[in-house]
């Protein structure tokens, strides 16, 4: 005698593992979003550290050390931002620096607000390294906010005048 699935059993068993699928599916999205904006705000903290870092060797930009190196935000360039060095000692980032690099968020991941201003820098001044947020060292913070595109999931990076980068 043969053992074998029945025509129903068997279609019980699709529809079960279609229900399953349906379910997970859209979770599955979800996360692989999440995953990209925690990604996103750990590597804008790590920037901030390695520009915080290049400040304190004293590393050297055209063959000449710099005043500091920084970080620009810019909410008309949401989806970027941009590693620069301090040449003309402003404490800002302006015409008379030089851009290291752009760096790009990854994709569907925006900076969506930023405090205390639309645009600001974050400047590490060696031998401290003394921090610059916007143009002031003292009593003023950072934060960067990175959202998903068209999502309000969010994730806070901050910045203070001590040195102290975290993400809320």
């Amino acid at each position: 005698m043969f053992k074998a699935f029945s025509l129903i059993e068997l279609l019980v068993i699709t529809s079960i593992i279609l229900i399953l699928t349906a379910l997970i599916l859209p979770n599955y999205r979800l996360g692989d979003k999440n995953l990209a904006l925690q990604r996103s705000a750990s590597k804008l903290s790590q920037d901030l550290r390695m520009a915080q870092e290049m400040a304190m060797s004293a590393k050297e930009v055209s063959g000449a050390v710099p005043d500091g190196f920084g970080i620009y935000f810019d909410i008309s360039s949401p989806f970027s931002y941009i590693l620069f060095a301090d040449k003309d000692n402003s404490h800002a980032r302006n015409a008379g620096d030089a851009d290291l690099e752009t760096i790009s968020l990854e994709s569907n991941i925006i900076i969506s607000n930023l405090s205390p201003a639309s645009s600001f820098s974050v400047l590490f001044v060696p031998p401290d390294p003394t921090v610059w947020i916007s143009g002031l060292s003292s009593g003023t913070a950072g934060r960067i906010t990175l959202s998903i595109k068209n999502e309000l999931t969010n994730k806070i990076i901050s910045a203070n005048n001590a040195g102290l980068i975290y993400i809320e």
